[in-house]
């Protein structure tokens, strides 16, 4: 995983999906007492997806991940699932999308909350640096299932969705050069979920502490990357709140306007809110083979982990 290393890894390929089912600002307005104004005021959300299993999305992100790749489904050494919703305690729901997919490999969850994509993609340039060919990364949740739809302050944000990514092996260092992972358990009360519950949140710890721990995980990326903020080209953060991706990229002197947003449009889908926002970007063409991206992204836990990537054009 350093310069030094014979092999690296590099992103070939992304795929996403999200449920069919739209929820608008205005349905909310209906089931509780709130506004679309107030909404969008405090998250910019507009509107979200909900529907659909875990598993089901993961392998919908996942079998486009691998159609645009071109790769021999086979040849996936690992799968790597994040998520805090699992279709059921045991086993791994990553067992269940290897069987969707048809894949022999690994396979494993992975619960950093809103951090587990990040965490899962450089746990998989990990897993190649040891010798794996490839490994499929996806976010995916159905967060709607954890929401009490009676609770102003967590149903307007949460949501459904998926995302994934084909890390693939590759001569020389590879598309990743700086990354940061790290958890403060001190924290954890300021957004849980016991089992059979609904989430609970202090939104004012959060956005607090979001917003250091954003800029700390970025920072860190940046100084193992040697680059600085000025020398990042996008910014693709974890879609949980505009105001704290604004208040973020203010810290790190980084002008929002170059940051790949989503959430107006899908809500906060958690782990999958990373890819989302990507492929998002990707399709809009505001990403050209070289550009320098930061990926970053705190959640429950709580967890924050950056990434910085050269993006490789496909």
């Amino acid at each position: 995983m350093t310069s030094n290393s014979l092999f690296g890894a590099r992103m070939v390929a992304l795929g996403t999906a999200l449920p069919d089912k739209v929820l608008t600002n205005q349905d909310l307005e209906k089931m509780v007492d709130t506004s679309s104004e107030w909404i969008v005021e405090r998250s910019g959300i507009h509107e979200r997806r909900i529907g659909g299993t875990t598993a089901g999305l993961a392998a919908e992100a996942g079998q486009i991940a691998i159609e645009r790749s071109g790769i021999d489904p086979q040849t996936i050494d690992l799968l790597i699932l994040a998520t805090t919703t699992p279709d059921r305690r045991v086993p791994a729901t990553a067992s269940t999308v290897q069987e969707l997919l048809g894949l022999s490999c690994g396979a494993m969850d992975l619960n950093a909350a809103c951090s587990g994509f990040v965490y899962g993609m450089i746990a998989a340039h990990g897993f190649i640096n040891m010798g794996h060919q490839r490994v499929l990364v996806i976010g995916a949740e159905t967060l709607r299932r954890l929401v009490d739809w009676t609770d102003r302050a967590t149903c307007i944000l949460f949501a459904d969705g998926a995302g994934a990514a084909i890390i693939e092996r590759t001569e020389g260092p590879g598309d990743l050069h700086g990354w940061h992972v790290n958890s403060n358990g001190a924290l954890e009360e300021a957004l849980y979920c016991d089992f059979d519950a609904t989430i609970q949140m202090s939104g004012q710890a959060i956005f607090k502490n979001a917003v250091l721990a954003m800029e700390h995980a970025a920072r860190q990326s940046l100084e193992m990357a040697d680059l600085s903020p000025a020398e990042i080209d996008l910014v693709v953060p974890h879609q949980a709140n505009v105001r704290i991706v604004e208040a973020s990229c203010k810290r790190l002197g980084i002008p929002y306007e170059k940051t790949s947003m989503v959430i107006h449009r899908t809500g906060n889908t958690s782990s999958a809110s990373i890819p989302l926002a990507l492929e998002d970007a990707w399709q809009a063409g505001r990403v050209k083979k070289g550009d320098r991206l930061l990926l970053v992204g705190f959640g429950a836990g709580m967890t924050s982990a950056a990434a910085v990537i050269t993006w490789d054009g496909k």
